[in-house]
């Protein structure tokens, strides 16, 4: 007979016994929960949906612990019983109750028929009522207060949320600016490019109040209604005279300061409930109002709060996200930026098409796409801002009116492809715009724009890699419009607020009233503002090559560092308006440095301290000169209950 080695007969009889430990473990919720975990793993969110509609098996729990039921009765209240009975480990396959005494862990035996039922409550939402935990208005994180929404408010399920943030934002600069209207402020320095040193302070109360009816644990609010308006103070010095004011007799020392308080509604819409269309509470919703909406996920094209009306919901577990939407833009306040209510509306339609799809084209990646349509109708409106300087048209060559129907599409992207994240968009524009302020003829609009930041982790850094390309046009004369301009945009993108260019309004001098590149905004428009300027297609673009990193130094602290090169794509517009040739591309280097730091762990108490500075490259000495140094330092403190 042929001899068998030992370590053949060790392995068959170990495979033997963990086959019968499989097979005998089939009906232990235990092992069964395992393995739905390992499926989970392998299969992703559609595992998910199966489950849903799988029988449920009652999870075992520990030895020693009683277990709570909660029983509906007809009052309709909610009564929780103890069960003094819990499952032990399987005895012969079958599992054994036995009675809880307490002394499992070392305890006194409990006599749970003295203790009885606790008392009955409406729901299970005033549970911490019959616990005896207090109610605390001034705690957000008390678990039970009724500000936010740890409670109905009135009948069954109606709630109220009470937000409050102060935003505190202190701001030391130096940006080229004109001379006086007339003179300028100081003697010995008459000259196109004025003393650029500037103050500026903003302080915004944001109210948030929500009230919304319905459980939105697993599913959005039958109803919601809210309402957030915002209560702003800012004050500027300057020292140049006609920079706040186009009277520089208007205001304090000869219209170099400005004080002004202003309030915006920046949120007053109702959200109403239109059906769940699953299991996974997929559902449909539509919204009326004042509300916030963005067309990307990084705010490249359009990032407002305007009147409007949105469809919108989810399908296949929350895999598709879409948006359907008609939007009308509101005036804003020319010194804080707030909508601006007692203005009538703006003839600039916004139609607005998304779809975001989770998961693809792999997992950890959402992918949307994007068709935004833009008509305006202001060709024959003329307006001014509080400041007295004009808003629309655009005070460039004849100052001419105008119209546009201006159709972007897109794509972006935000995820991970394994250790490496990205964030992406890009659009394409096309359309017409009448009377153009150049050559009062029609123009075809035809421009790109793409973006896209990379990063990858490494334990408490993060290092990123940025590109920007918006298109620039060659031939301000011709019937092309080839310059990239977006609707709304307020970038978080290559630095944001803490980067110099992208943070600071710079005027264009000598070329027009118009600013080259608006605040928070990364591209160079040539627009009166953001805030009240129409789009504008004939523009000489913008490439930006950035580079950064975020260091995680505790839980409490990050400090943030970036490099971005800046170029003008085509400087045709650019000599046109300045009537100089020969005008070179580069912007320049724009280094900046941000610290964040919360001393609780959370966003409740955050202080931002950041600086910037730009090293003009050719083409910004070109138009501003190199005398001045050109920088930022900006102060900000963040308080939310």
């Amino acid at each position: 007979m042929r001899k068998i080695p030992l370590t053949r007969i060790v392995l068959a009889v170990t495979c033997c016994a963990l086959s019968g430990l499989v097979a005998a473990s089939t009906d232990d919720p235990r092992y069964r929960a395992t393995d739905m975990q390992l499926q989970s793993t392998e299969r992703g969110s559609n595992f998910q949906l199966a489950e849903l509609n799988r029988p449920r098996r009652r999870a075992p729990r520990r030895p020693g612990q009683p277990e709570m039921s909660v029983e509906d009765v007809g009052s309709g209240k909610t009564i929780i019983k103890r069960q003094t009975t819990v499952p032990v480990e399987p005895e012969g396959g079958r599992w054994q109750t036995r009675r809880w005494t307490g002394k499992e862990n070392g305890l006194p035996a409990v006599n749970f028929e003295a203790l009885g039922d606790l008392p009955p409550v409406p729901d299970r939402w005033r549970i911490v009522d019959t616990l005896g935990y207090p109610q605390n208005l001034w705690d957000p994180y008390s678990g039970n207060n009724p500000l936010k929404a740890d409670k109905p408010v009135f009948g069954k399920d109606w709630f109220f949320n009470l937000g409050v943030v102060s935003d505190s934002l202190l701001n030391a600069r130096n940006i080229p600016v004109p001379v006086g209207n007339a003179t300028t402020a100081k003697s010995n320095t008459l000259d196109t490019i004025g003393d650029g040193d500037q103050i500026f302070f903003n302080q915004n109360l944001i109210v948030e109040t929500v009230l919304y009816k319905g459980d939105t644990v697993f599913r959005p609010p039958d109803y919601e209604f809210r309402f957030t308006p915002v209560f702003n103070y800012n004050y500027i010095n300057t020292n140049e005279s006609g920079l706040v004011k186009v009277d520089p007799s208007d205001g304090r020392s000869k219209g170099r300061n400005r004080s002004e308080g202003f309030v915006g509604i920046q949120a007053l819409f109702v959200d109403k409930h239109l059906r769940n269309v699953s299991s996974s509470y997929d559902f449909d919703s539509i919204r009326f109002g004042i509300q916030p909406i963005t067309a990307d996920f990084r705010g490249f094209l359009f990032l407002d709060q305007p009147l409007g009306v949105r469809l919108f919901g989810t399908r296949n577990n929350n895999h598709f996200q879409y948006n359907l939407g008609w939007f009308r833009r509101m005036d804003k306040d020319i010194n804080s930026g707030l909508n601006d209510v007692t203005h009538r509306l703006r003839d600039d339609d916004v139609f607005l098409a998304n779809l975001y799809w989770q998961d693809f084209p792999k997992r950890g990646f959402t992918s949307q796409a994007t068709v935004v349509y833009n008509r305006n109708r202001e060709k024959n409106n003329t307006e001014y801002d509080d400041n007295g300087f004009i808003a629309r048209p655009g005070s460039l060559f004849e100052e001419r009116g105008r119209n546009y129907d201006a159709t972007y599409l897109g794509y972006s992207g935000d995820g991970h492809f394994g250790r490496m994240n990205l964030s992406t968009s890009i659009y394409y524009l096309t359309g017409r715009e009448t009377n153009t302020r150049f050559d009062n003829a029609t123009n075809d609009i035809d421009a790109w724009f793409a973006a896209a930041e990379a990063s990858v982790d490494f334990d408490w850094i993060r290092l990123r890699l940025s590109g920007l390309y918006g298109s620039g046009d060659d031939d301000p004369f011709d019937d092309d419009s080839e310059g990239f301009d977006a609707i709304f945009e307020n970038p978080q993108f290559a630095g944001a607020d803490t980067s110099y260019y992208i943070s600071q309004s710079i005027p264009l001098i000598g070329g027009g009233g118009v600013s080259l590149s608006g605040r928070n905004a990364v591209l160079n428009s040539l627009r009166s503002s953001k805030e009240q300027g129409q789009s504008n297609f004939v523009n000489p673009g913008m490439k930006l090559v950035g580079v950064g990193a975020d260091f995680d130094i505790s839980p409490q602290l990050r400090v943030s560092g970036n490099v971005n090169q800046m170029w003008f794509d085509d400087t045709a517009v650019l000599e046109a308006l300045r009537q100089q040739d020969s005008i070179d591309s580069e912007i320049g280097t724009d280094f900046s440095v941000a610290t964040i730091y919360r001393p609780r762990f959370t966003q409740n108490i955050v202080f931002r301290l950041s600086g910037a500075v730009l090293r003009a490259g050719d083409g910004f000495k070109d138009l501003y000169g190199d005398d001045d140094t050109r920088y930022s330092v900006l102060g900000n403190v963040i308080l939310t209950y």
